[in-house]
């Protein structure tokens, strides 16, 4: 290993952006942490592995996966609402996720010590900012939920401007978590701080993001218990009242929107969970002490295999989802030979709305609006749907 004091002062500006250009010292930090000293040196010199191909697959999967739900929410006008527009930011975060770590793996093995730390924080950097965003996004739908379950009222029109900048807003915030990193917060030319998992990474940068997002997931599991609570009170209360079966009706509906993005966050913490332990792993761990610290490429992809589930989850758990999707992929597929919408049987899994509960949804509009004063224009675009119920 070259001379690279384990003591010295940290960089000046100037500095630190000269070593940003220097190869050699992504290589002193790889030997000095283990992973390039016969331990896992192997990986550093030879091509693609058949697992890494196979990962490779599966993000081609991720991405054609996440972009058949994207357009089928961007070209369903049913589903241009708030909710999901925040899972579509979600989708996003997960298609660009299996971007990332596509690109992560044809860069890996021996093109790694090639690179210059510069390009090595830019790598690493964005699947800090995909992770982010994911948990970001995660916090911003649960925010949805319970503003739109507690209260038994979604987002008006004009609120819409505030989702969007909360969208807006997570990814600035993601971008700033993953540049920290090549601002100056790394371990370089101080390696006993340096993390072996990912070498120029300081062991308190990671330890603080791995805080950030278990905070950040603690707070949605917190308020979705929260809501879960409140919503089960008033769908008991409502049952009891004859008067309010469309709000019941309604009550029903929103926690079967609940139980989906449920099922994405436990999926969610279930595929990253074992990834966040090495993490701590590695900050409690002494230089080439721990082994397992070697395997974290398996980690990661246990991690990124939850980008696979989620569109899935969508398509099983959403009967209008699943209609979408298929419409997009096969419209001849929705249709029995009498040319009529054939019906799917997914009803342990389906979460969806019944036709009679979509019909006392618009009904219950079209009461409102007559209650407001507003009945010409809303009658006219309302009417002629429930007349064929």
């Amino acid at each position: 290993m070259s001379a690279v004091s384990t003591q010295a002062a940290p960089l000046s500006t100037a500095g630190m952006f000269s070593v940003y250009l220097n190869n050699q010292v992504l290589i002193d930090h790889y030997k000095y942490t283990g992973k390039f000293n016969g331990t896992n040196g192997n990986k550093y010199t030879e091509g693609l592995k058949p697992e890494s191909i196979a990962f490779l697959l599966v993000c081609l999967l991720i991405v054609a996966e996440n972009a058949v739900v994207l357009i089928a929410i961007w070209k369903n006008k049913k589903f241009h609402i708030p909710m999901y527009y925040l899972l579509g930011n979600l989708t996003l975060s997960d298609l660009l996720a299996g971007l990332t770590y596509m690109i992560n793996i044809m860069t890996s093995g021996s093109h790694t010590l090639k690179m210059t730390p510069l390009l090595y924080f830019l790598r690493e950097g964005c699947v800090f900012v995909m992770l982010a965003a994911s948990i970001i996004s995660l916090l911003a739908i649960a925010i949805e939920r319970h503003v739109t379950m507690v209260r038994m009222k979604p987002y008006q029109g004009h609120k819409q401007g505030r989702m969007f900048a909360l969208i807006g807003a997570s990814w600035v915030l993601s971008v700033f978590l993953g540049v920290l990193p090549v601002l100056g917060w790394n371990c370089i030319n101080q390696l006993e701080k340096c993390s072996t998992v990912l070498p120029l990474y300081a062991k308190s940068y990671i330890l603080f993001s791995i805080t950030v997002f278990s905070a950040i997931l603690m707070s949605i599991v917190v308020l979705y218990v929260r809501i879960f609570r409140i919503v089960k009170s008033n769908t008991q209360r409502l049952a009891t009242v004859p008067q309010r079966k469309g709000l019941y009706r309604k009550s029903q509906k929103y926690i079967a929107l609940l139980k989906t993005v449920t099922i994405v966050l436990g999926v969610f913490i279930a595929c990253w969970s074992p990834l966040f332990i090495l993490f701590l792993l590695d900050f409690s761990c002494e230089v080439k002490s721990c082994k397992v610290l070697f395997k974290a490429d398996y980690f990661l992809g246990i991690a990124v295999f939850n980008s696979l589930l989620n569109p899935i989850i969508y398509t099983l758990t959403s009967k209008d989802m699943r209609k979408a999707i298929l419409k997009l992929l096969c419209h001849r597929c929705l249709l029995n030979a009498d040319g009529k919408m054939k019906k799917f049987g997914l009803a342990f899994l389906d979460f969806s709305t019944t036709k009679t509960d979509a019909a006392s949804h618009r009904l219950e509009g079209l009461e409102t609006t007559v209650s407001s004063g507003n009945l010409p224009s809303t009658i006219k675009a309302i009417y002629p749907r429930i007349s064929k119920i």
